[in-house]
């Protein structure tokens, strides 16, 4: 059989090892081709394809459900689950998302695109099958950096107080998240890993007894809790203290041999409680140059399959915020050994690993747990340091109690760096950093600024580490900057609320934030060819606003537009609207940001155009809304 004739997971049952071999090769080469050819996560899905397919020949996946935590790890799940033959337009707009979404396909039984969620989510629907009577499995799939995360903690805990309900948890055992594991959980996991497995003292102690004189088909409770304290001694330590949770232990299995993972998935549904699967897999397995840069490889662009080796840009790219953040800190912390830089488990993807290589005592990796990660700095300012946490957007959503309660209210200084703020392309709605502005705006204590272009990050950066009053927050775009003039020393710091004007005019103004303001003086050029001239301003901050600015000018010109890369409600515009009505400037306003919509998976510059957020339709809007009575000085 050939996968592009699987349709449904159900077809997997009854094939012989060997065709569910040739299926894993077909799904791997696949995959490898896609990602190779248009870019996306690479290792995870990589690592699971045996996985997937022994759990699934275990499951009738008509009534059964498959709980898959982040969802990069869900590749060849969408393969066997129809999506194979569309599976080449992956992140691609209007093509197969690069994450798990149920108006997708009815087997995307849940969403997912933060980590640690499965095992609360598996739980609840095992619940709600108890609740009405029903007979289903539920399955998690997590993976081993995802359990640093409390949430999936948290589930844990709560299931092993269930002990009549019957719920799998497949520990996704691969050693690695994006960044490499930290922190005590991890380990104990290599201990396992380095260490011969000794279940099979547990599982056949029990039948070892009832074949000695006088005991029979039933133990003493004397000998039950024998056979227990054996029990845990022949169980790896995580395993051991999984059991005293509440959950039965099994493995470690090796994740790509698909005969034992069968066997042991089989066993495993036999439970009436929660158990527990520890499988150890391979990240990039079946491609050897990810298995051996499995954190380079997690996540690629368009690379040449022979090499591994990124395809290269025709012409050369500025630098990228993240990258000249990461040598901005470096630099001010090698001159401030105050300076702490925190990540929760994506050093890559901030940059710290620039900071970890050159100041290794300056840096400190949680792991995934953004809660822990805010609350670790808001103790590290308790004592004169400056941390520094640099979080993507959309993972700092989770840590927002902790914002408030724990940094804001004592009014603490840490500095909270915002990557991949506003349109992030083709991880989808799950990843775009959209909601920033209008959540840290609301908060009491804090400053909240966005720069135009990467020189302006730089200065941004040493307001920030030198900012002592409280908590002060810059979020920047994911991508490359403008290619402006960067400085290696002798910054400057920016004073704190103050805008600047970039461009002078009389018929509008136009105020930009953040990302948008080199479309203003773009939108700004393009209204000038039609004879509009147009007063532009780059706000630098939302909170606290340059009224000082802002509203003579807008007091003057009489109508206002203001542009953001983010949600509209709550966002930068309505900082400026509510400044406005609060001080009696009323003049008609245009906002320009992204509506009350999701923003679905596709390049920015098309997710941008469906928004109507280009200079071009930007323009075209601005003379629609203010000046559609004015003829056109160019046609």
């Amino acid at each position: 059989m050939h996968i592009s004739e699987i349709t449904h997971p159900n077809q997997l049952h009854g094939l012989s090892i060997r065709q569910l071999e040739e299926i894993a090769r077909q799904i791997r080469e696949r995959h490898l081709q896609t990602v190779a050819k248009s870019g996306g996560h690479l290792g995870p899905g990589l690592g699971v394809v045996e996985l997937t397919l022994g759990l699934y020949q275990t499951l009738d996946l008509d009534r059964d459900k498959v709980i898959w935590d982040v969802g990069h790890q869900a590749y060849p799940h969408k393969m066997i689950t129809g999506r194979y033959n569309h599976f080449h337009t992956l992140r691609q707009k209007d093509g197969v998302a690069g994450y798990l979404k149920r108006c997708e396909n009815k087997f995307d039984h849940f969403g997912a695109g933060h980590a640690s969620t499965s095992i609360s989510a598996a739980l609840g629907m095992a619940l709600a099958r108890d609740a009405k009577g029903e007979n289903f499995k539920t399955a998690a799939v997590i993976g081993d950096g995802a359990l640093t995360g409390g949430m999936a903690l948290e589930a844990i805990n709560h299931a092993g107080h269930l002990p009549h309900t019957r719920l799998l948890v497949v520990l996704n055992d691969n050693e690695m998240s994006i960044s490499p594991n930290v922190g005590a959980i991890s380990r104990s996991l290599n201990r396992v890993r380095l260490s011969k497995p000794m279940q099979f003292l547990a599982d056949n102690l029990e039948e070892q007894f009832k074949h000695f004189p006088l005991f029979g088909e039933s133990l003493t409770p004397e000998l039950q809790r024998v056979k227990e304290g054996m029990k845990r001694l022949a169980v790896p330590k995580v395993g051991a203290v999984l059991e005293e949770l509440g959950f039965t232990y099994m493995g470690p299995v090796d994740g790509h041999n698909l005969e034992d993972l069968i066997t042991t998935f089989k066993s495993a549904h036999t439970y009436s409680g929660p158990v527990l699967v520890h499988v150890v897999t391979t990240k990039g397995k079946g491609y050897a140059i990810a298995e051996q840069d499995q954190v380079g490889y997690h996540a690629q662009s368009p690379f040449d399959l022979t090499t591994g080796k990124a395809i290269p840009s025709n012409k050369p790219k500025p630098p990228g915020y993240s990258k000249v953040f990461a040598h901005t800190l470096v630099k001010l912390a090698e001159n401030n050994p105050k300076i702490i830089g925190i990540t929760a488990a994506m050093a890559t993807g901030t940059g710290l690993t620039k900071l970890q290589e050159k100041l290794p005592k300056q840096y400190i990796d949680v792991g995934i747990a953004e809660q822990h990660a805010v609350t670790l700095a808001a103790g590290l300012a308790c004592e004169g340091m400056r941390p520094v946490a640099a979080i993507y957007s959309t993972f700092l959503q989770r840590a927002y109690d902790q914002i408030i309660h724990d940094v804001c209210i004592q009014n603490l200084p840490v500095f909270f760096c915002l990557d991949r703020a506003g349109i992030v392309g083709a991880d989808g709605p799950t990843h775009q950093g959209m909601y920033d502005i209008a959540y840290l705006r609301c908060i009491p204590n804090i400053v909240v600024m966005a720069p135009k272009d990467e020189a302006e990050l730089q200065r941004m950066l040493v307001t920030g580490v030198n900012y002592t009053e409280g908590p002060i927050a810059m979020r920047y775009p994911r991508g490359n900057g403008y290619g402006v003039p960067l400085m290696e020393e002798g910054w400057d710091g920016l004073p704190i609320g103050k805008g600047e004007i970039l461009r002078n005019g009389d018929d509008i103004l136009l105020i930009g934030y953040g990302s948008m303001v080199y479309p203003a003086m773009q939108t700004a050029e393009i209204l000038s060819e039609h004879g509009i001239e147009a007063t532009v301003v780059n706000a630098r901050f939302v909170k606290p606003l340059d009224t000082e600015l802002i509203l003579p000018l807008a007091q003057r010109i009489g109508k206002v537009v203001t542009l953001e890369e983010g949600c509209l409600m709550g966002g930068f515009g309505s900082a400026v609207t509510e400044a406005l009505s609060d001080n009696n400037v009323l003049v008609p306003v245009k906002r320009f940001g992204v509506p009350d919509k999701l923003v679905d998976h596709a390049k920015p510059d098309e997710s941008k155009a469906d928004l109507g957020l280009t200079p071009s339709q930007m323009a075209q809007q601005v003379r629609e809304a203010f000046f559609s009575k004015q003829p056109s000085v160019v046609s």
